[in-house]
């Protein structure tokens, strides 16, 4: 393409709101604009990575055995009923009604849709198992949308959905899927981790695995085994239990510690104790009734651990008359002596030998409590975060920290859906049973932005070359130097006709404007014509490397495509 035809409003600035780098080159460069908080348009350059991007995944979903579909982001609200999501998913559920008064949504994903679908059309164990999958755009009304691409209103999804007869399909097609999902990332340059998650608001309880790459403004944090191949995000991530605590000596009596105003670990430890001897109560409302968690000072409460304990739907924190009604005392001061509520202890804060806790008295806390002595341990679990240097579940090597972003997510439903919504085949003995489901997830734009965030720099976006917009940048310094123009069109049509996808910048401009430009663009190749052309050379540079060569004009053609080639080669060695 002619840049003289391209539509990419370069920018010498970004807009102050954009916090990540990534996001302020996909600005600056014209890839994207916004419209509205959350709502960003594809530029011709953002759309042609989108566009490479979902090329490689349905080769991928192709090899894995999946059919394309394409299903209506319009959404019947009874659907959502009917699978017991629509109080679940909450504000983020775009809804409305349209003029004969029946609700609908916008889907911020399709398996009430998929499984409706399939229920109807599918009756026989002959007809199974069956993949589908669709790129499409969502919409979620989130809260705070920020950082681009990466939180959304509106944005573009590959779902996909598997239905088998019996589990040991769905532990195959989950395989599968998995397998294909590393593939597409490494074909798009990212560097990612796959690791344990939650299921969240999808559901099933067959397992869950998150793809995440990584990036410090990444809004998910895993922790990764140091010396195995354990990874998990915090909200699964889980630690290899202490056989006995090193913290708090042997427990004398309980004494009653005069505090006032002292309500924060903080403070405690301003006051010389150690977060790490000291047992926190905090008081939750778990499906409308309260309940209490110990976990240790120098830790906290991960509430997704405690929710799927209790298989509990909601989990807020009480408020302070809740607080006082449970605890006998107001928030800071509560303590596991005088609970009137479940309480529900972390393992590490139960093999304490002595510890700090609330009095359950305002103004006072008590010292050498001693866990299974002075309170009861009925209900003894893992409630906390996992954090940096705790030990490996499997291995016990310490666990590392890194921060991320969430681009892709797999499930196992088992028969969360098909069960609500009735998605039933005939087995081979004529009894109807329920398909067993899987679904997957990849966020498209998500993804784009993520590359983005990896491959940014402070001049622009350097793009790996197998979702680039262009193999090729090629810049003619001078329209008014006919040596230079008669090379730069020979080497456009020739580098086109060897299959090559070529951005010639044949704009009348400045050279500083067009360098400016072909560092903020990122394209892998940057073929330079300039005074050299009357010569018969010509200038190339590797823009991730910054490798360069002096190239004669007769073999620049044949030079480029090997180097192309040879990159593409290792993205198709990848598969």
């Amino acid at each position: 393409m002619r840049q003289s035809h391209l539509f990419a409003p370069t920018l010498r600035e970004a807009p102050a709101e954009a916090e990540a780098l990534g996001h302020r080159m996909l600005l600056r460069g014209g890839y994207i604009r916004p419209l509205a908080a959350g709502v960003y348009s594809y530029l011709p350059l953002g759309q042609r990575v989108l566009r490479n991007i979902e090329k490689i995944i349905r080769e991928e979903m192709e090899l894995a055995g999946a059919a394309e579909l394409m299903l209506p982001s319009m959404q019947p609200a009874e659907l959502w009923h009917q699978s017991g999501r629509y109080d679940e998913y909450g504000p983020e559920l775009i809804r409305f009604h349209d003029r004969n008064g029946r609700e609908f949504a916008l889907g911020p994903t399709h398996e009430e849709i998929v499984t409706a679908l399939v229920g109807q059309e599918i009756s026989s164990y002959r007809q199974l198992p069956l993949r589908l999958y669709q790129i499409q755009n969502k919409f979620r009304d989130e809260r705070r949308p920020r950082y681009g691409l990466l939180r959304c209103r509106e944005f573009a999804m590959k779902d996909a959905y598997s239905f088998d007869t019996d589990e040991a399909g769905l532990d195959a097609a989950y395989t599968a899927m998995r397998a294909a999902y590393a593939r597409i990332f490494q074909q798009c340059g990212l560097i990612f981790r796959e690791v344990e998650a939650d299921a969240g608001a999808i559901g099933g309880s067959g397992g869950s695995h998150e793809f995440v790459a990584l990036a410090e403004i990444g809004e998910d944090t895993i922790a990764v085994c140091s010396h195995c191949e354990y990874a998990a995000n915090v909200e699964k991530a889980e630690t290899a239990p202490l056989q006995q605590s090193e913290h708090g000596a042997d427990a004398g009596v309980p004494e009653r510690l005069y505090t006032p105003g002292i309500r924060t670990i903080e403070q405690l430890a301003v006051a010389g104790y150690k977060p790490e001897h000291i047992i926190k109560t905090l008081i939750y409302v778990a499906d409308g009734t309260p309940v209490a968690v110990l976990v240790r000072g120098d830790h906290e409460v991960n509430e997704i651990k405690l929710m799927r304990h209790l298989g509990a739907q909601e989990l807020v924190l009480a408020d302070a008359e809740t607080v006082l009604a449970a605890a006998g005392a107001p928030a800071g001061f509560a303590g596991p002596l005088k609970l009137s509520v479940p309480a529900y202890v972390d393992r590490e804060a139960a093999a304490l030998r002595s510890a700090i806790t609330g009095a359950g008295e305002q103004d006072w806390h008590l010292k050498n409590v001693r866990p299974g002595r002075d309170f009861t341990l009925e209900r003894i679990g893992d409630f906390r975060i996992a954090r940096e240097g705790d030990p490996c579940p499997r291995c016990h090597h310490p666990l590392e920290s890194y921060r991320g972003i969430e681009v892709g997510h797999v499930f196992k439903l088992g028969d969360k859906y098909s069960a609500p919504l009735n998605a039933v085949y005939s087995g081979t003995d004529g009894r109807m049973q329920r398909m067993q489901m899987g679904c997957y997830g990849i966020g498209v734009s998500r993804l784009l932005a993520a590359v983005a965030e990896q491959c940014a720099g402070e001049k622009g976006i350097v793009w790996p070359m197998g979702i680039a917009p262009f193999h090729v940048h090629l810049i003619r310094v001078s329209a008014k130097d006919e040596a230079q123009r008669t090379a730069a069109d020979t080497l456009y049509s020739r580098l086109q006709g060897e299959g090559l996808e070529v951005l010639f910048d044949d704009r009348d401009e400045r050279a500083g404007v067009k360098f400016h430009d072909a560092d903020m663009l990122g394209i892998p190749l940057c073929l330079i014509i300039g005074k050299g052309a009357s010569e018969g050379l010509a200038e190339l540079k590797h823009q991730s490397s910054g490798r360069q060569w002096e190239l004669k004009l007769d073999d620049a053609a044949d030079f480029i495509k090997e180097i192309v080639q040879s990159e593409m080669r290792l993205k198709e060695n990848n598969k």
